[in-house]
């Protein structure tokens, strides 16, 4: 049995970051379903629920901007992490200044979206009070908690939310073929990627299609 909610989002700019671009990010035209289930696990994750993302909404038209950001060229190596994690002296630094790289990106603006989720239960609960998930997701909407902020795609662009009672009508019309778009990576089955075709009618992204490798 499941149970969902309606989630309101938005915020400045979001970058949903194509995977088959290497070297310089390029964003989706529309929030991935992997982004909105991040950002339910922000608000609310627990072992014993697992969050399934039914519908996007978009509630405002797809607008992109090209930017310059500095990031780094590579990551900590996980050989240096396991090292420092069993020899508490040695330091875990990465110096920023050494690293430092300017990567162009085509992402978002002025973004807006709803999320249709559900959850089920997992076999980590034993009780599967769904009304009590319920309410505490709401709480913590309504009062802007989170265990983390939500992003939009990038840690950089934050996300706001909000509770929503009434999805607002979209300004998109027709239906508009987005491709191929990134629906979730596996984790239990080697973190393999799994994708959908995306169809947008009417502003609304149905995402309980059937997904292929």
């Amino acid at each position: 049995m499941s149970f969902g909610i309606k989630l309101r989002v938005w915020g400045d700019y979001a970058c949903f970051t194509r995977p088959e671009m290497k070297v310089e990010r390029v964003s989706y035209d529309v929030m991935t379903p992997s982004a909105a289930r991040g950002i339910l696990e922000a608000i609310y994750w627990k072992p014993e629920i697992c969050w399934v993302v039914d519908k996007i909404h978009v509630l405002k038209p797809i607008h992109f901007e090209n930017i310059r950001r500095n990031e780094v060229s590579r990551k900590i190596p996980i050989s240096k992490v396991t090292h420092t994690m069993s020899n508490s002296s040695s330091p875990l630094v990465q110096w920023i200044e050494e690293e430092r790289q300017q990567r162009a990106s085509l992402v978002l603006k002025d973004v807006d979206y709803v999320i249709e989720a559900h959850f089920h239960f997992t076999d980590k609960d034993p009780v599967k009070d769904a009304g009590k998930h319920l309410a505490i997701f709401e709480r913590r909407v309504k009062k802007g908690q989170c265990f983390h902020r939500p992003y939009l795609g990038c840690r950089e662009f934050p996300a706001n939310f909000s509770w929503c009672d009434e999805i607002p009508p979209s300004p998109h019309q027709g239906d508009k073929d987005l491709g191929y778009m990134l629906y979730d990576i596996d984790f239990g089955n080697n973190m393999q990627a799994r994708f959908f075709r995306a169809i947008m009618k009417d502003g609304v992204i149905d995402c309980s299609t059937e997904t292929v490798s």
